[in-house]
């Protein structure tokens, strides 16, 4: 069955192929295709007096958070701590009681 333009309907495509053949040419695919491009930090890479370098220019990116940011941060972190402390002193607490009703009654 044609479509209109007189085409083969399009197949479907991945391991269920109704025909076995692949809807990408290599031809295409090489088009297609991005060429690896090649950085002035790749060609320094590998030297161990760079290092140092490269870490502050890294550093020189990041986005450091705010005192307030941090502020947060760390309350948020502190209540977690309480709550996960709380919830297996409590789970410690209900399995020794367990075990002295089992074992000693």
């Amino acid at each position: 069955m044609t479509n209109p333009n007189g085409q083969n309907p399009a197949q479907p495509t991945g391991k269920r192929q109704l025909r076995g053949v692949s809807p990408v040419s290599s031809e295409g695919y090489e088009a297609k295709r991005t060429p690896a491009q090649t950085d002035a930090d790749d060609e320094k890479s590998g030297n161990i007096t760079a290092f140092p370098g490269e870490v502050v220019s890294e550093m020189g990116k990041v986005i450091w958070p705010t005192g307030k940011q941090m502020l947060n941060y760390t309350l948020i972190v502190f209540a977690f701590l309480i709550i996960l402390t709380i919830f297996v002193w409590g789970t410690d607490a209900l399995a020794s009681i367990a075990i002295r009703w089992i074992l000693i009654r």
